[in-house]
This record gives structure tokens, sequence and C-alpha cells, in this order.
């Protein structure tokens, strides 16, 4: 049976135990895992390994061996309690392998559980899950995660109280970070408010989202927007260590002065204009900008974006300016600008 994308959310925190199996495919593989160590840990719980009731067997080891996977969902354990068999990195060139096991399963045998990478509608792993009448395929995609869903891995992490702003700044991060990223930053949230019933706020989220180069970048143009240009030069220095281009460090200031631009040109003015973000904006980086925004105004915030313009051209053309130099200029000459 095939389960669609609301129905499998609620299936993979509470798998039914009688199933005979479940498929899971997708092209990411993160994405994949989660979901997988989500079902199998509500199946078997955490000691299942333990205690011997979770067998994973990789699927180069079934093609040399097919009585693997019978073997397992057949063995009894000395702990009482529901079991499973992961059979990971899955093909079609198992799918008969699967199909003979999956055809002798009795209840009180482990339940299967297979990954694999994209499957297409033609697949016969796929087609053979989705018509099972014991079993089913859930394809996993790469779209974010759903509110109902993050609102339950909240919940998990012991996360009860929070405010309508700092859910909107996780909805916002659940859309920039990849899945395991995510993750982790809910799992810091949960550790970071232990013991603390106050109510979740934006400042918390900030504080617990991961730190990049990407930080650093947004710490640099708040530099340069508030017409600081004694502080780019380290900034500049610790970003350049840590990977960070030229070029792409001229994109994002392109990026932020545009978000500029849109609030301070809005009709409405910019506490109007601040709306019309998308991604939104939340807590101190919403206010920044709008200070910002209303500092600049727009006559300026187009001179910025044309000093921009230019350096990026000039960044992508034969010229042998050394480029480090050229976009710290042009950072020097917009702090400046800003001061005025």
């Amino acid at each position: 049976m095939k389960l669609g994308a609301r129905e499998a959310s609620g299936y993979f925190r509470k798998p039914d135990p009688s199933k005979a199996g479940l498929l899971i495919y997708g092209t990411d593989g993160m994405r994949v895992a989660l979901r997988r160590k989500e079902v199998v840990d509500a199946l078997v719980g955490p000691q299942g390994e333990a205690e011997m009731r979770f067998t994973r067997i990789a699927a180069a080891d079934l093609r040399k061996d097919g009585a693997l996977l019978n073997d397992a969902i057949k063995s009894q354990g000395f702990f009482p309690g529901q079991r499973a068999v992961l059979v990971e990195d899955a093909a079609d060139g198992l799918a008969d392998t699967i199909r003979v096991a999956l055809s002798d399963w009795r209840d009180g045998d482990a339940q299967v559980i297979v990954t694999a990478g994209s499957l297409t509608a033609k697949s016969s792993l796929r087609k053979y899950f989705e018509a099972h009448p014991n079993a089913f395929a859930i394809g996993i995609y790469d779209d974010p995660p759903a509110r109902d869903e993050i609102e339950a891995s909240l919940v998990a992490a012991g996360l009860k109280a929070i405010g309508r702003d700092a859910m909107d700044a996780i909805v916002a991060l659940s859309r920039t970070l990849d899945p395991g990223d995510f993750r982790q930053t809910i799992e810091k949230l949960g550790l970071y408010k232990l013991n603390d019933s106050s109510e979740l706020s934006v400042e918390d989220v900030d504080a617990c989202r991961p730190q990049s180069a990407e930080a650093g970048v947004d710490d640099l143009l708040k530099v340069v927007a508030d017409g600081q240009p004694q502080l780019i030069a380290p900034l500049l220095r610790r970003l350049y260590a840590q990977g960070v281009n030229p070029t792409g460090l001229c994109i994002n200031a392109n990026r932020h002065f545009r978000a500029l631009h849109t609030v301070a040109s809005d009709p409405g003015g910019p506490s109007s204009g601040i709306g019309r973000l998308r991604p939104p904006v939340f807590g101190p980086r919403r206010d920044a900008i709008l200070r910002q925004a209303s500092t600049w105004g727009r006559e300026r915030l187009e001179r910025a974006l044309s000093e921009l313009l230019t350096t990026d051209l000039t960044l992508r053309s034969s010229s042998k300016a050394p480029q480090q130099a050229l976009m710290e200029r042009a950072l020097v000459r917009l702090a400046m600008m800003g001061k005025r």
C-alpha cells in the first residue's frame, strides 16, 4: 500500500507492529535515514539493538546470501518485544529476494524495513510494496517538514511553551536548513531550555541555530549597513580564512541590500515593506533590517546596489585586480555611504 505525505508523517511516529514491512525511498539520503530511525525507534525502542530485537542487513550482503533476510525475520531473541529487520540501500535487484522472504511472513515475525534511493514509478521494488496488502511504501521528497511535524519534534524535545514569533522563526529555519541540521537545532533547543519553564523566544532560537560562515557574513553585512568601516577588515580576514570567496560575499551583500531596498521602497513605509520579505525575518534581525532600511532610504540603497553590481561584474570579468582587495574596497565605500 502507498502512503501519502500526511498519512506517512503519523505512521512514522506510530507504526503498526502487525504490518509485514515498510519501504522508505527518496533522493535525499539524510531525509530517508531520519525517517528510518524514527520508525525503527518507535517499533523496537532505544534498547532494541542491544536486546537483539533489531537486525541490520546491508544490500551487498543480501545479494550474496538471499537467506539472510528470511533467517532474520524468523529468528527469535532472548528478550520479548517487537522485532525489526533493516535492509539498507536496496534496489530493484533485490526485489525478488525481498518478495520471497515476505511471502513467508507470519504474525510474530520481525517487521522488515527497507530503505532505498530514488525509485521510479516503474521500479519493481516500489511496485511490490505498493501492491502488498500488508506492507507500505513511502516516498520521501525534498519538501520542508509540515507544521505538525515541527510541532511534534518540539514536543519530543520537551518544548511546549513556544511564542508565536519563535514558532515562525523555527518554521523559517526548517526551510533553510537541511534535515540533519534542523533536527540537531531542535535537540539543542530542548537542552538549552532544560528545566526552564519560560516561553521559548526568538532570541533562544537565534542562540541555538547553526553558527557557520553564513553567520559571519551576516555580521559583516550588519557592520557595513550600520556604517562601521573600521570593523570590516578583521571580519573579512576571518571569513576568507573560513573559505568564503569574494564573489560569494558580493552575492550575499547584493541580496541583503536588495532586501533593504524592498523594505524601503514599499508605499506603506518600512513597517509594511518588512512583511514582503521572503523568507520572513523575525526578532533582532527584523529590527535591524527595519532600522537599516529607514536609515538608508530608497535612493541611497539604489546607489549601493549599483556599486555592488559594478563590483560583481568586475569580479566575474577577466580583470587581474586582486579580488579580495576589490571586495573590501566596495564594502568600505558602502559603509562610508551609510554614515552620511
